[in-house]
């Protein structure tokens, strides 16, 4: 197992020692890795003073643990991890399973120490941000989204996950398109940098709401997900009946629309359309079906009810979009 020591901070200085930790280099802003401990793209960027952002998308090809002791308290990390596999986070007496499908979603106050375990063969797909408190402060006032928790986020009793949570469908197809970029160059810092003002903005008017973490039994949480998966896997089909998916869930048909709402923030037939649209933009953006197959293929009513659902969800028609390409 690789270990790998880190102390980050809202600024670039720990950049260095976690590229020299991968047996690599730095180029710029990305940090290349020893091909043997893991591949893909590592970036770095100054959003402004005080907010660093760090994307990757990675494989990785041995298990890791990453050690975070942090020399600095004057900053909150937020992160937003997409993994095809569930890694393990470990703060105090917490374990708690970070991933896709499980919880993706972290803020940390930099004054806790955590250990996060990677399986090799893990793909991540994440955004990490560093935010000075000050920082954070002013950007909730600046954009009207103060509320009353955010005086323990900025100054917490003791050190704690001040926030264990799951990203919105929106936020997750946020990070998804910034994949498809060529990572490096004028138009992807664009990207990035619009992401992250649009990601947290996002999030700070969520927690004014004073929405609280959900709390459910683990068999209840896993047996959602469990939907959550089926519906994913079978997004080019027509929707399965409620009473299916609520079978696959083992929960009575009510029991299971009000626990997958309560836990996704939607409804079950808005988060399968949503990933079903989702799906044929994707399908737009490889250019090899038209729009018309891609209705068939998605098994809408026709044509047309795709292009205006299409446009509802998007805001412009498929046709529209596929010359934006």
């Amino acid at each position: 197992m690789k270990t790998i020591s880190l102390s980050y901070s809202a600024d670039l200085n720990w950049t260095a020692s976690l590229a020299e930790q991968l047996d690599g280099k730095i180029e710029k802003n990305n940090i290349i890795s020893c091909e043997s401990i893991s591949t893909g793209d590592r970036f770095f960027m100054n959003i402004q003073k005080g907010v660093v952002v760090y994307y990757h998308n990675t494989i990785t090809h041995v298990d890791i643990r990453m050690i975070q002791k942090n020399n600095t308290d004057d900053y909150i990390a937020v992160y937003y991890i997409l993994s095809d596999q569930y890694s393990k986070y470990l703060s105090n007496d917490f374990s708690f399973d970070i991933g896709r499908w499980r919880y993706n979603f972290l803020i940390v106050d930099s004054k806790v120490e955590s250990t996060y375990y990677i399986k090799a063969g893990t793909k991540t797909l994440a955004l990490a941000l560093f935010i000075k408190k000050s920082v954070m402060q002013s950007f909730a006032k600046n954009n009207r989204c103060w509320f009353s928790d955010l005086d323990k986020m900025l100054n917490p009793p003791e050190n704690l996950i001040i926030r264990l949570d799951r990203m919105s469908n929106e936020s997750i197809q946020e990070i998804n398109d910034l994949r498809k970029l060529k990572v490096g160059g004028l138009v992807f810092e664009l990207y990035l940098k619009a992401a992250v003002e649009l990601l947290f903005s996002n999030y700070l008017k969520k927690v004014s709401t004073k929405r609280t973490i959900i709390e459910t039994d683990d068999s209840d949480f896993a047996n959602i997900v469990a939907a959550k998966l089926f519906l994913i896997n079978n997004i080019e089909e027509h929707f399965p009946s409620i009473k299916s998916i609520s079978n696959i869930a083992n929960m009575s048909e009510s029991k299971f629309q009000h626990l997958f709402k309560k836990i996704t923030g939607t409804t079950v037939n808005n988060y399968f359309m949503h990933n079903k649209l989702i799906r044929a933009k994707e399908l737009l953006e490889e250019n090899e079906l038209t729009v018309s197959e891609i209705s068939d293929r998605l098994h809408f009513t026709n044509s047309s009810h795709f292009a205006s659902t299409f446009k509802k969800h998007f805001g412009i028609l498929p046709k529209q979009f596929i010359k934006q390409l």
